[in-house]
């Protein structure tokens, strides 16, 4: 399907020249500079057609095989008491995801770039450090997903994960944006596999409708339901979703003018994830209910067996290939969001558009994440349990300070111009980005003082960070209306571009901005440093 009305000059900021071109996606093209009006409904379809794909890669490769883990071990030890846990995240993630995907559009920079360009070489070098360290970990904790579905269904691990290692590799490296794109697609398409699983196990709706809706707290420890309830948070909530979707939708060519149609693509990726969340919550809690596995979660094989002897081996076998159709699309996404992020900041070819010989170090990086990751999981007495367990760790102390600078960059007026955020998502964001620090706080303490953080310590971290997130927000005015402000036209702002980075102003932070940024930094080399101190003495002790 292709569109093409008339052209008109693109302005902006551009690392790679890769980047401007002919929208080439999955099910469609929209040609360069096409301006003209979608006057009727066809016309609109064939747009949509052409555009989506990001916000669907993104939000289903979240769905990975850590967050197989985490839903069915929320299912298999607790029933559906934490369903409800999910619904809050829906906003949370159109509001992150939404943002990324307009900085991208608008500005024609990757995140890490940004980051750098406008808060200093500390934050821009922790930001890909970080990024860097979690994804080497969650793209292990993706070939352990593999190798954990092949075990089940009885093919030989090593040749199983070279495959599929081969596979990964191969989608990327054809210099073609559209194949690539088509094979993530059809990743996506293959995690529908989890609905015949439901109705399979036939869980019970009408409980299903009451706990997804209605907050409650299961029987059992609070300290391990606390931890439990972060990991889905940090498994839903990553920050590799942020850096993936800003620097996938620049590499589409998406401009300012289809950013509603890139909305709506998230929408739908937004809708499958949490469809896919509560799928596996509910189809775990019902195969294992009255059983001795129940409150007894040990990995997502594990699941399959459970789901076996409930439901028959046809259950099982799907739920393996469900759970490798997962990892696969994860381990390419989050090997993507790290090459792309090194690209942007190191300014050297970062773009699916080009071939592997115009793009050797792009493909170096992605190419060099997968093999490792493969070649450990492979590794007899490789720590693998304890990997797992550290990326959902440094995924919650860490997540706040993406969070932060994400708000910061979509108020940026020389970044974002007539696309800064409004009032209200500021204020859902800042209330965000509390929430996060809370449980992060909570993490921290979990993680490092195990037997000292019970149900005191925690009520007090949850009832003092409500507290002081609110008299932070009195203090800093968020709550205070300032100016009315006009809209822009639509006009203006569909051909809105971010200048040339060596055009911009410097970055005009307030007091209290560079306050809460001292802060986080504090926060996060102490917090940070000791729990990664903590894994590495665990994994030496082992």
């Amino acid at each position: 399907m292709t569109c093409h009305i008339k052209t008109e000059k693109t302005l902006g900021a551009v690392l790679d020249e890769a980047h401007v071109g002919s929208i080439k996606g999955a099910f469609g093209t929209i040609h360069h500079h096409d301006t003209g009006p979608r006057r009727d409904w066809k016309h609109r379809l064939r747009t949509l057609l052409a555009i989506i794909g990001p916000g669907l890669i993104v939000m289903v490769g979240d769905n990975d095989a850590g967050a197989f883990g985490t839903y069915t071990q929320a299912g298999q030890n607790y029933g559906t008491a934490l369903l409800w846990t999910l619904l809050p995240l829906v906003p949370v993630l159109y509001v992150n995801q939404e943002m990324v995907l307009r900085l991208g559009a608008v500005t024609g920079v990757g995140h890490a770039r940004l980051i750098f360009e406008r808060f200093g070489r500390f934050w821009g070098a922790f930001s890909v450090i970080d990024l860097f360290l979690l994804n080497a970990l969650t793209i292990v904790t993706e070939f352990i997903g593999i190798a954990l579905g092949l075990d089940y269904l009885g093919v030989p691990r090593a040749l199983g994960v070279a495959l599929s290692a081969a596979a990964i590799m191969g989608a990327v490296g054809t210099g073609d944006f559209r194949r690539f794109e088509r094979f993530a697609l059809a990743l996506v398409a293959g995690s529908l596999v989890l609905a015949p699983i439901f109705v399979m196990v036939h869980p019970p709706m009408g409980e299903i409708a009451r706990d997804f809706v209605i907050p409650s707290m299961p029987d059992g420890k609070l300290s391990d339901i606390m931890l439990l309830i972060i990991a889905i948070v940090g498994t839903t909530v990553a920050p590799w979703q942020l850096f993936f979707q800003q620097s996938y939708v620049i590499d589409k060519r998406i401009t300012p003018r289809f950013i509603r149609y890139e909305r709506a693509d998230l929408w739908f990726g937004i809708v499958l994830v949490v469809a896919g969340a509560v799928a596996m919550m509910a189809f775990a809690a019902a195969a294992f209910e009255g059983t001795a596995g129940f409150g007894d979660f040990s990995d997502a094989g594990g699941v399959a067996k459970g789901l076996e002897a409930h439901s028959g081996h046809l259950t099982g076998v799907l739920f393996a290939i469900a759970l490798i159709d997962a990892s696969l699309i994860g381990a390419a996404a989050v090997s993507l969001s790290t090459a792309y992020a090194i690209g942007d900041v190191f300014s050297i070819r970062h773009s699916l558009h080009r071939k592997i010989g115009d793009a050797k170090g792009f493909y170096a990086i992605y190419a060099g994440l997968i093999v490792v990751s493969a070649a450990l999981v492979l590794t007899p007495g490789a720590p693998l349990g304890l990997l797992t367990n550290a990326v959902q760790t440094l995924a919650g102390v860490l997540l706040p300070s993406a969070t932060v600078f994400l708000l910061l960059l979509c108020n940026d007026k020389a970044v974002l111009g007539p696309w800064v955020n409004a009032r209200g998502m500021n204020l859902f964001t800042g209330a965000v980005i509390a929430g996060l620090v809370i449980l992060s706080v909570i993490l921290t303490a979990s993680v490092l003082f195990p037997d000292q953080t019970g149900e005191t310590v925690i009520l007090s971290i949850l009832g003092g960070g409500a507290a002081l997130g609110l008299v932070a927000a009195f203090v800093s005015g968020a709550f205070r209306r300032g100016p009315a402000t006009k809209r822009p036209e639509a006009a203006i702002r569909d051909v809105w571009r971010m200048p040339a980075l060596s055009q911009l102003p410097p970055a005009q932070l307030s007091l209290s901005s560079r306050v809460w940024m001292g802060a986080l930094r504090l926060y996060l080399v102490v917090a940070g440093g000791m729990v990664l101190f903590r894994i590495i003495a665990l994994a030496v002790g082992s």
